[in-house]
């Protein structure tokens, strides 16, 4: 369950990530459009420390590209290379946010929903002090079969790399493939992909105004 606030953010999230996204290699489209939000979804940190947060976002007509992002309340040790910038909360204080990829948490959470067949986290919202329940905006869900809570090792190191449209990160025994720009259709094999290696779990999505009448791929895990 994800717990939402009634707040104010400065910037906003679109803002504070618009000049990074367009300064990557994987971006696509027309920077002066600026970005727009399709659709988000989030999953939960076991510790509840860490929000979690995946924005799916255009820029001017372009395909949907995958942002996934990382709030902390201080900043990750060690996680220089992949902090975006610093936002203010109206109720959480001040929040760093980064890149996920490199975010053990954010690893953590994405493999363990792929590889056991979970989905993205319930959202809901205090209002006058009663949660409600939110809808989300998009649907996401894993299909390994891995039985929780048999989940995966801690993560200590993290290495990422590029490769074409895709995110490759290796994270001791893990690896992590994100796909950044969307459109790849769940009847695509993870090896087709990237590399000859069969994934153990698959992330899955859908959303409102999607192009696709099918669940696309988001990211798989070996």
């Amino acid at each position: 369950m994800a717990l939402l606030h009634q707040a104010e953010l400065r910037p906003s999230k679109l803002e504070l990530v618009e000049g990074w996204a367009q300064s990557q290699p994987w971006f696509e489209g027309d920077a002066g459009a600026g970005l727009t939000n399709v659709a988000s979804f989030r999953f939960d940190d076991p510790e509840g420390e860490v929000g979690v947060q995946t924005l799916l976002v255009r820029a001017g007509d372009s395909p949907v590209m995958q942002v996934p992002l990382t709030y902390r309340g201080e900043p990750l040790p060690g996680g220089e290379a992949w902090l975006i910038g610093t936002m203010e909360h109206s109720v959480l204080g001040s929040r760093w946010v980064y890149d996920a990829v490199g975010d053990p948490v954010y690893l953590m959470t994405v493999a363990s929903a792929a590889v056991t067949g979970g989905h993205q986290a319930e959202l809901f919202i205090d209002v006058d002090g009663e949660m409600v329940r939110r809808e989300p905006t998009a649907v996401v869900v894993g299909n390994g079969t891995r039985v929780a809570p048999a989940l995966l090792p801690s993560i200590d190191e993290v290495s990422v790399r590029l490769d074409g449209g895709l995110t490759v990160v290796d994270a001791d025994t893990l690896q992590l493939v994100l796909l950044r720009v969307l459109g790849v259709p769940t009847l695509h094999r993870p090896e087709s992909l990237s590399g000859t290696v069969a994934a153990e779990g698959m992330l899955t999505g859908i959303w409102a105004g999607q192009l696709a009448p099918q669940p696309l791929v988001l990211a798989f895990v070996r």
